[in-house]
């Protein structure tokens, strides 16, 4: 029985829909996950859009695009869903993550599982937090230069036809290998790699003076640019050439707000789960997708129908994404130079363009707003170009901004980018990564939005660092501590957008080098190490001056006053805590703090007591082992 109406919904599926803008979505394949009581998915997802629809004409050179008897713009994209197969156990909520680069990391965030991109066994949905309460999980590709391998999912997208345009990439290698695969440049093969618009230059400094490399001294072939003499760890090359024919990435928008409107409200002849809300998550590039995605307007789609009900925008600072504009990076990580007004929801008047709009407030998006959640680690804040203080501070750095009232900020207290691994490592920085831990404050806060756009409960009060009582400072002015072999990080420079420094605003932090505001987890209420937002590069991959992309630090106490460095003005271990159930009580005073005020599940306390006893077996062991670094 089940077979057959598992069958019947695929051939139904298959049915053309009366929607304009999604034209047909084609199953390839569909499966029950072991006894979970869920379904996968997967196939593909076809596109009509019409360039000339004023919720259309903002994506940059759709005119330039093929269009059908009809007059609209076709393209495709992969598709993935997983979902409760007995429709009485779905809880109405469809949970749309932008997929990073292709992948798949709802179920890894949220659910402590093992991140697989095709999950089918139970131990594949980790430990049923998402699945338990029957949300719909959702993913459709919106990138286009994601290889279709791997289970990775991408978009086939249109083409901007008798165009031809010049291409740049940031690369900064850690050995002096001969070669390097330029990811940035995977949907860009070159037209003409002997042509004058082949450059490439080399730097010593984030905003040092440019050295063109003399052409006879490299090679490009596809993405990959060969060094014949081989890099100079630790330098910033800048890859020039010219393509023909891109891909139109903005469309990439379009795909995601079509699709998300597809699951809400379906059309005739298919099975969409037809769900009554969508919330989109969104991490790193992919929150700067989000980011991207509300300020151009693609929160209201071609009927004029709010898509998202939620948002949670997730390490993307003050950022957007290369995506709708020519010559779009969306795989770009170079360092500082992802941030461009507007940076808040608010409308604010930029000191160096002369612009007034703000990131919701302009006339694209402003009448249809979701409600909006904005985390940040202190990475955000310390480098990558995402300026995360901006989001709510004044873009000329002197004044605090209110959030709109359907927006809420958390900062992360003293977290990196993505949490490290456990125990912390010693990778590609002069410090041990970060392995601060923050996924159980997004269990918490995924569950606040859900209770905010179903029940109207409003959510635990935003916490992030301020001007007006001191907790966010000019990187001039952090009280950081001069710890023995560690850089300071006053030297990091600020951000630069057409040659004019835009503000550096840090968290400000206590004698031990703990941040002071946000979300403070039992790891900094009750620490057992400095936990930083910035790594500078170590001396084994060069560019000691530079800070390790998207990493943070964790400098151990010393655990006894024998076995403490000359000159660390921290205290020990011993002298913080008298014993170990002195320390865990501690803990779990914060733990509970933290329960009160909404920022983590009394469901997860055993889980954060559980990595407190850890970091003290951690340090009584003095235990520091060496790795890879985790995969961002």
């Amino acid at each position: 029985m089940r077979k057959a109406l598992l069958a019947a919904c695929a051939v139904a599926l298959l049915a053309p829909t009366v929607r304009a803008e999604v034209t047909k979505v084609e199953v390839k394949s569909r499966a029950a996950i072991g006894e979970s009581g869920y379904e996968k998915v997967a196939g593909t997802v076809h596109f009509a859009l019409d360039p000339k629809h004023a919720r259309n004409r903002v994506i940059v050179d759709l005119d330039k695009a093929l269009v059908n008897a009809q007059g609209r713009v076709e393209f495709s994209s992969d598709f993935y869903l997983l979902r409760p197969v007995d429709a009485a156990r779905a809880n109405g909520v469809a949970l749309l993550e932008v997929s990073n680069r292709g992948r798949k990391g709802l179920i890894g965030t949220f659910s402590r599982g093992p991140g697989n991109v095709d999950p089918s066994t139970d131990a594949d949905l980790g430990d049923g937090f998402l699945t338990h309460q029957g949300y719909t999980l959702a993913w459709v590709g919106w990138q286009f230069d994601v290889r279709p391998e791997g289970g990775l999912l991408t978009m086939n997208a249109p083409t901007a036809r008798n165009t031809s345009l010049v291409v740049r990439a940031e690369l900064t290698p850690n050995d002096r290998g001969p070669s390097m695969t330029v990811a940035d440049f995977a949907g860009y093969p070159p037209s003409d790699v002997s042509g004058p618009d082949t450059q490439l230059t080399v730097r010593t400094e984030q905003y040092g003076a440019m050295q063109t490399v003399e052409r006879a001294a490299y090679e490009v072939k596809g993405n990959t640019l060969t060094m014949k003499n081989g890099f100079e760890p630790g330098k910033i090359y800048t890859l020039a050439y010219r393509t023909a024919d891109p891909a139109i990435a903005g469309v990439g928008l379009a795909a995601y707000r079509d699709f998300a409107a597809w699951l809400k409200h379906g059309g005739t002849g298919d099975v969409s789960p037809r769900v009554k809300h969508t919330y989109a998550w969104g991490s790193s590039q992919s929150g700067r997708f989000l980011r991207t995605y509300l300020y151009y307007g693609f929160n209201a789609d071609e009927k004029d129908r709010l898509v998202l009900d939620g948002v949670m925008a997730h390490i993307a600072g003050a950022a957007r994404l290369s995506i709708n504009e020519r010559s779009a990076t969306p795989n770009a990580l170079a360092m500082f130079a992802a941030t461009g007004f507007p940076y808040a929801d608010r409308a604010t008047t930029d000191p160096i363009s002369g612009r007034t709009e703000g990131l919701l407030e302009n006339e694209r998006a402003k009448a249809h707003q979701p409600k909006v959640f904005y985390t940040n680690s202190a990475v955000e804040y310390w480098g990558g170009g995402r300026s995360a203080a901006l989001v709510h501070v004044s873009p000329d750095g002197e004044t605090d901004l209110p959030l709109p009232d359907n927006v809420r900020a958390y900062f992360l207290t003293g977290t990196q980018h993505s949490p490290s691994r456990f125990p912390s490592r010693m990778t590609q920085g002069q410090q041990p990564e970060n392995p601060v831990e923050y996924n159980y404050t997004l269990r918490a806060l995924v569950t606040a939005m859900d209770g905010w756009v179903r029940s109207g409960k409003m959510p635990p009060a935003s916490q992030y660092p301020r001007l007006s009582d001191g907790t966010l400072v000019p990187v001039g002015q952090v009280k950081f501590p001069a710890i023995p072999g560690v850089a300071s990080p006053r030297t990091v420079p600020a951000q630069r957008i057409h040659d004019r420094p835009i503000p550096f605003l840090v968290p400000q932090v206590d004698a031990d080098g703990n941040e002071l505001a946000g979300v403070r987890t039992a790891e900094i209420g009750v620490p057992v190490a400095t936990y930083t937002g910035w790594n500078f590069r170590s001396p084994s991959i060069g560019g000691t001056n530079l800070l390790v992309s998207l990493m943070g630090s964790a400098v151990p106490f010393a655990q006894t006053a024998k076995t403490k460095s000359p000159g660390d003005p921290r205290a020990t271990i011993e002298e913080r805590y008298a014993s170990e159930s002195a320390y865990m009580a501690a803990a779990t005073s914060t733990a509970d703090k933290l329960v009160a005020g909404g920022y983590l599940l009394n469901g997860d306390v055993a889980y954060v007591l559980k990595r407190a006893q850890d970091h003290w077996a951690n340090v009584h062991a003095r235990v520091v082992p060496t790795g890879t670094t985790a995969v961002r």
